[in-house]
């Protein structure tokens, strides 16, 4: 009884320092970011290593405020590619200290994983190709619709299936860019997914005036970084440089730069103007998780 004791106090203890993120980025001076290959212009890979975007952006921000706050002369950042599937176990297990992606911040994962402010609010939505004649949900039946494992457009899907009374088969793509594929090549006759990734592909497709995104808002989803949880020092660290940038107006203007003006490798601009959900977000802080946006 004593052993076993003994062995659950020394797990207790390792579980509080593996929480401590701001302990060990400062003992290891460097922090591993979860990033997305395909998420839009919210987080995708350039190739060779490298990643951008938005959330990126904001992440690599955060990180020189936490360098800054720790006294740390260097940090080292390790890109770690990560998939709906995968991103909050490796957010639990330590691999990834801070998630920067497209990760929805809802009531169930709050249970395993940690969020800070939200810094986007998504509308989920349809992308079609433009020739298919489809313009809303309704005209789904008997089709084929991609989305992509892991996420919960499969769940929004789901309920809305049940809700109209249409019946397709869903396709499923391992991460947004396959899901995309899936449409692109005709295996599936619509994608969907939250609006900022739907556009960010169309964005990069060979010819993006062959797709449209149609039909209502299918749910309203608060978009954030995701960290470990019970972590309050660098949930405050990472909360209180994200408000800092709401504060001054820098938010916008990293907007600005990744949704409406030319970004790479193409050159080409998704054209999406922050919304209202989004702007609200920005001017009042807050971690709520999608049931209090579907609650209004």
């Amino acid at each position: 009884m004593k052993h076993t004791l003994l062995t659950l106090a020394l797990a207790g203890l390792a579980f509080g320092a593996q929480a401590d993120t701001l302990k060990k980025i400062k003992d290891s001076g460097s922090v591993t970011m979860g990033v997305r290959e395909s998420s839009g212009a919210l987080s995708y890979t350039l190739g060779d290593g490298k990643f951008v975007g938005y959330h990126v952006e904001l992440c690599e921000r955060v990180l020189k405020d936490v360098q800054k706050q720790l006294g740390l002369g260097a940090l080292t950042t390790k890109y770690q590619p990560v998939t709906s599937q995968n991103r909050i176990p490796l957010v639990q297990n330590g691999t990834v200290d801070i998630e920067c992606g497209s990760t929805t911040n809802n009531a169930t994962r709050q249970k395993d994983v940690s969020f800070a402010v939200t810094t986007f609010v998504e509308e989920v939505r349809i992308a079609v190709k433009s020739n298919s004649g489809i313009t809303g949900i309704g005209q789904l039946n008997g089709k084929k619709v991609a989305t992509t494992t892991g996420t919960t457009s499969v769940q929004t899907l789901r309920k809305n299936e049940r809700a109209t009374g249409v019946n397709f088969e869903e396709v499923y793509g391992k991460d947004h860019a396959d899901s995309f594929l899936l449409l692109e090549s005709g295996r599936a006759d619509a994608f969907v997914m939250d609006g900022a990734i739907l556009a960010g592909n169309i964005a990069k497709a060979k010819n993006p005036a062959d797709f449209k995104i149609v039909g209502e808002v299918l749910s309203v989803e608060p978009i954030a970084i995701m960290m470990r949880k019970d972590d309050p020092a660098f949930k405050k660290a990472v909360d209180d440089s994200l408000m800092a940038m709401m504060k001054s107006g820098e938010i916008a203007k990293i907007w600005d730069k990744w949704f409406l003006q030319p970004i790479p490798p193409a050159n080409t601009k998704v054209g999406m103007p922050a919304n209202d959900n989004t702007k609200a977000a920005w001017a009042a802080p807050n971690d709520k998780p999608m049931e209090a946006y579907a609650a209004k």
